[in-house]
């Protein structure tokens, strides 16, 4: 599921009520962030107590929600802007992994036309 390249990921700025379920995130996909869930965006939101986190994304011909809980931990989720933030999938698995993506910096990527 996260593994492509060029993959548009957006976390929702504000807590969310986790009784959500499809229909209710992509309304507030459509409404806060100004997007139209069925575009192919992973859109992220999380709970108040930040232990819970939901993906929504359209997927050929329907939506998928994957959700995570944590049994003992909590995600580490900085403040963020009213839109929310986009996010690289490397920064989506620093979260899922319990890190703050905010203070780490991977690897540049590089890019070659000729290698030798």
């Amino acid at each position: 599921m996260f593994n492509g390249d060029g993959m548009k990921i957006l976390f929702y700025s504000k807590p969310v009520d986790m009784r959500n379920s499809i229909d209710g995130l992509s309304m507030m996909a459509a409404q806060h962030l100004c997007s139209e869930a069925k575009s192919g965006i992973f859109y992220v939101f999380y709970n108040k107590k930040k232990d819970k986190l939901k993906v929504l994304y359209w997927e050929r011909n329907g939506f998928c929600l994957w959700f995570k809980r944590l049994e003992k931990e909590r995600f580490k989720i900085p403040e963020m802007s009213e839109t929310g933030v986009e996010l690289t999938i490397q920064q989506l698995r620093w979260i899922l992994d319990g890190l703050d993506y905010t203070k780490l910096q991977g690897h540049k990527e590089l890019k070659y036309s000729i290698y030798y």
